[in-house]
């Protein structure tokens, strides 16, 4: 059986891989799929925009998908830039402008202040409709530089309060075992096995 994840987004598409790895599945992803329509990511939440994903996704190719959507939320931004995590520094975003964009609004805030928590949202489709969504979350707070070499997106400043590094400095394997994404993907798992057994039967 093949699985389907909405993204275009490699290194999110192997950390997912990782973490789902024991499935008795193939995970394909829209690189797989040149023709396929342009997602308008125009929801409000994370799960929101992880099932528009999924559903259209689904309907597309008539297979079994994965919608994720992910970002980080800063208690003193008010949340921000939650589900604007990804495009935050504008038009010409990558993940060092947005990095350079959080220090700076950030800036001269002491530790106590910069709590902030990863969230992630997956929802599982088929061409039928939505079958479940879900939500992981991970605590910690933005450091007052970017550090290490592991990882995507924030992960430079996320620091594990418990470690006193950041995701990128403590590595996949540290990460997969307490992130959003795993939090997350964990929920979304036994969905998937159900889900398998049931098409095998049939």
């Amino acid at each position: 059986m093949e699985l389907i994840v909405a993204t275009k987004n490699k290194k999110k598409l192997e950390e997912i891989k990782e973490i789902l790895k024991g499935l008795r599945l193939t995970i394909l992803s829209l690189a797989d799929y040149p023709d396929v329509p342009r997602i308008v990511e125009n929801g409000k939440t994370f799960q929101e925009n992880a099932v528009i994903k999924a559903m259209k996704i689904a309907r597309f190719t008539g297979k079994l998908t994965m919608g994720e959507d992910s970002g980080l939320c800063v208690q003193a931004l008010g949340g921000a830039p939650g589900v604007y995590s990804a495009r935050f520094s504008g038009k010409d975003k990558d993940d060092n402008k947005n990095n350079l964009k959080l220090l700076r609004l950030l800036k001269g805030l002491p530790v106590k202040k910069r709590k902030a928590h990863y969230s992630c949202a997956v929802a599982i489709a088929d061409p039928s409709g939505l079958i479940k969504v879900v939500e992981g979350k991970c605590r910690g707070r933005i450091g007052v530089e970017q550090k290490g070499e592991f990882g995507f997106g924030y992960d430079p400043l996320f620091v594990i309060p418990s470690y006193g590094k950041t995701f990128a400095e403590l590595g996949p394997e540290i990460k997969h075992s307490m992130s959003h994404r795993f939090r997350a993907l964990k929920k979304i798992r036994g969905v998937i096995e159900k889900y398998i057994e049931r098409t095998r039967k049939n």
